[in-house]
């Protein structure tokens, strides 16, 4: 699912909203979490996951075109952890036909 089509069914579960309401609140939800996790905090959202960053640390890489040593800095990166519940739902059984 992308942005838009996210978008089209909040409008469409909440029809006594105006559109841009809709994606007003949106950008709000999303620019929270994107801020707090560029803060190096964690984000918890119960019966969904929690998206948090780690550091992957400084090493000595290689140039494939050279094989000449580049020195790589360190890197934060995102990692998502789903719920019990998420997970619950992601792998039960579909009913055959």
């Amino acid at each position: 699912m992308i942005r838009s089509e996210l978008l089209a069914k909040l409008r469409q579960a909440h029809p006594h909203l105006s559109s841009h309401a809709v994606e007003t609140a949106l950008d709000t939800i999303l620019g929270e979490i994107a801020e707090t996790l560029s803060q190096d905090h964690r984000v918890e959202l119960r019966g969904f996951g929690s998206f948090f960053s780690k550091v992957r640390v400084a090493r000595t890489g290689r140039n494939p075109r050279t094989g000449e040593p580049v020195d790589v800095p360190p890197k934060r990166h995102m990692h998502f952890r789903a719920s019990r519940q998420l997970l619950k739902r992601l792998n039960r059984p579909t009913t055959p036909g």
